[in-house]
């Protein structure tokens, strides 16, 4: 017999990465808050970007989607919301340029406060004490106290991204995305040094098309779509209780069904992508667009009965999958999955994780990433796509607005010896905003070249 799916029935399967609160009580009447208390997303937006992925899948719009690795109650704030919000925009305006395509853009923002660990504890000097998983769950203090998982986290992190979002909604229409301004920032990052000279050729085409597009008496002042933009929010979706709290049903439109509203994205993570699991149970019975985390151990089979199961409908825009591979694997990892996918007929989006598969200890002790690295992941992505006449949708980086060292490489050549200088990240090392924004340049280039062989083979 198949049990009926309910917002809670997700508590009746084995469940990965939970934390073990000692305070039941609490942890209950926390709970009972959070499902009374407004919810953070509207049905109608979640459709609109399930449309918006729908599109993306089959090649008519390019997906972005950035943001921290955790995000931090301590450095919650107007300036680290603003500037991590401003180069997802700088971003999105070269990757619009270089695709040719409207950008989708999803951050990692207002929610993403609890993260897999691979290991329940940790040992530092002898002591050993529970990992940190985020700030939703505890704290990154190394102490007894700190360590244990709290439910007052949760309401703290519902705050927060309810502040997060009145901000992120109010710069996405408040003229902080005027295409005018974010070439500017953008002409300022191409003249910064000698290095990245080789992408001024883009920003000037760029500048061009707008200079023309004016000519034309199409200007911000009179294009709504030149000054405001669409912008959404996502996150892994891992703590089930606080999602099961803030899971409300549709009774506005006549589309009925059920939606987390935490946020627009949920995902699920490699660690906890099991057929029989209860993430996989709670997210199939939502109506939100998922992410589906695809690493070097994903099996054909698992796979093929993970997208069924979670896309019964076979609907474009419900399930984006996130493939996570590393530079080294990307290309003799990733083909199969694709090639087993299109075969299988199955509508999926595809989207490029960089990040996640190319984490290294430096020689210092620290966690980080090499810059040469994620390119060459996100370049592996596109040609296997390319090869199998398949839909390369778009890219997720773990990234942050403001000045870190914790990713190594770039044109201002981050060292390992720099790590040290601005190591601020709660968990994986981040791209830092120039970082970041080279990354644009650099994809952008690898998109323009396919445009241009593209035209050349049609003619």
């Amino acid at each position: 017999m198949i049990m009926k799916w309910t917002i809670n029935s997700w508590q009746n399967f084995p469940i990965k990465q939970v934390p073990n609160y000692e305070d039941k009580k609490l942890l209950k009447n926390v709970e009972d808050e959070l499902s009374i208390r407004p919810p953070l997303v509207f049905a109608e937006e979640v459709r609109r970007l399930r449309r918006r992925l729908a599109s993306v899948a089959e090649g008519k719009a390019f997906l972005l989607q950035g943001g921290d690795c955790a995000e931090s109650f301590l450095e919650h704030n107007a300036n680290n919301i603003r500037d991590s919000f401003k180069v997802v925009l700088q971003m999105a305006a070269v990757l619009t340029y270089g695709s040719s395509l409207p950008v989708i853009k999803i951050g990692r923002f207002a929610g993403q406060y609890s993260k897999p660990r691979s290991s329940p504890t940790e040992i530092i000097d002898g002591i050993e004490l529970p990992s940190y998983k985020g700030d939703m769950i505890n704290d990154m203090d190394f102490t007894l106290e700190g360590r244990n998982p709290d439910p007052n986290r949760l309401l703290m992190a519902y705050d927060k991204s309810a502040s997060t979002l009145n901000l992120l909604r109010a710069f996405a229409s408040g003229g902080m995305a005027d295409l005018n301004k974010i070439q500017e920032w953008n002409l300022e990052f191409v003249s910064g040094t000698d290095e990245v000279n080789r992408y001024i050729e883009i920003a000037e085409k760029i500048s061009e098309a707008l200079t023309f597009m004016k000519a034309c008496g199409i200007t911000p002042s009179n294009t709504l779509q030149l000054r405001e933009t669409e912008f959404y929010t996502s996150h892994e979706g891992l703590l089930l209780n606080y999602e099961e709290a803030l899971t409300r049903k549709d009774t506005i439109t006549e589309e009925k069904g059920w939606f987390a509203t935490s946020a627009h994205m949920l995902w699920i993570g490699d660690r906890t992508r099991d057929l029989d699991g209860a993430h996989v149970e709670y997210m199939k019975g939502i109506a939100n667009p998922i992410g589906l985390k695809c690493g070097p151990t994903t099996e054909i089979e698992d796979l093929l009965k993970l997208v069924e199961t979670l896309n019964p409908s076979n609907s474009y825009g419900r399930l984006t999958l996130i493939a996570r591979m590393g530079a080294s694997q990307v290309r003799q990892k990733l083909s199969p999955l694709v090639k087993a996918i299109k075969k299988s007929g199955l509508a999926v989006g595809w989207c490029c994780d960089p990040m996640h598969g190319n984490t290294v200890k430096a020689t210092n002790g620290y966690k980080t990433r090499k810059v040469d690295d994620i390119m060459e992941e996100v370049k592996g992505f596109f040609e296997i796509h390319y090869e199998n006449n398949t839909i390369p949708g778009g890219v997720h980086f773990e990234m942050t607005g403001q000045n870190v060292t914790e990713c190594v490489g770039g044109i201002y050549n981050v060292k390992e010896d720099n790590l040290s200088d601005r190591y601020h990240t709660h968990c994986d090392p981040r791209l830092n905003a120039n970082q970041s924004l080279e990354l644009a340049f650099l994809l952008a280039e690898l998109l323009v070249k396919k445009r241009k062989k593209v035209l050349n083979n049609h003619y």
